[in-house]
């Protein structure tokens, strides 16, 4: 099962500030202990995806209950990126936060994960890449999520990635999952392919 959780409750569901992992891959038995192997045997046991989903989104919610939220401003900072599609310019938001650039990304930073800046990059690159995996034409995804150019396109799509956007357009994780990162107040949404997005 693969669960892509929201930057702005990762840090609550998972225990530890994604800051603090620094992008690592880390085992679930190193940020749970032996709740991740409770957590395992539970799902093991389920006799259906429904179950297994019901327990996941149970186990989700209950931790995000349970941990600590971002700042209000971060979490709606997050949002406004994600609502506009990773088109909005930090300046932009720093000023309707009524906050200076440097305390954004301090604590934008330090509860999310990664600075204002790439969460805007990575935002915009995930909308394009899914609109390549619709099928449509990258010059025309380029211009349409702001990219000055298709090469620049190009470039975003093999430094997230590693390979070309044709290759992107070609993933399979990708046609199930038609956003990666919805609204944090958003219900955990299950698909038959295994995939739980929160």
């Amino acid at each position: 099962m693969q669960v892509r959780l929201s930057p702005a409750v990762a840090r609550a569901v998972l225990g530890v500030s994604p800051a603090e992992l620094d992008g690592a891959v880390v085992a679930l038995d190193d940020l749970w202990g032996r709740e991740a192997s409770r957590i395992r045997e539970q799902l093991g046991d389920a006799s259906s995806w429904e179950d297994r989903f019901a327990l996941t989104d149970a186990l989700l919610a209950r931790r995000r209950e349970a941990g600590s939220p971002v700042d209000p401003e971060v979490a709606w900072a997050w949002d406004r990126i994600v609502v506009s599609r990773g088109l909005v310019r930090v300046d932009e938001l720093a000023a309707e936060l009524g906050w200076s650039r440097k305390r954004l990304w301090s604590r934008f930073r330090s509860q999310i994960g990664l600075p204002p800046k790439r969460a805007v990059k990575l935002v915009r690159f995930d909308h394009a890449a899914h609109r390549l995996v619709a099928g449509q034409d990258a010059a025309r995804v380029a211009a349409d999520s702001g990219y000055a150019d298709q090469s620049h396109l190009h470039r975003d799509v093999v430094a997230f990635t590693g390979v070309t956007p044709a290759t992107v357009a070609g993933e399979p994780f990708l046609a199930v999952d038609d956003i990666a990162w919805t609204s944090q107040e958003a219900p955990a949404k299950t698909h038959a392919s295994g995939v739980l997005r929160r």
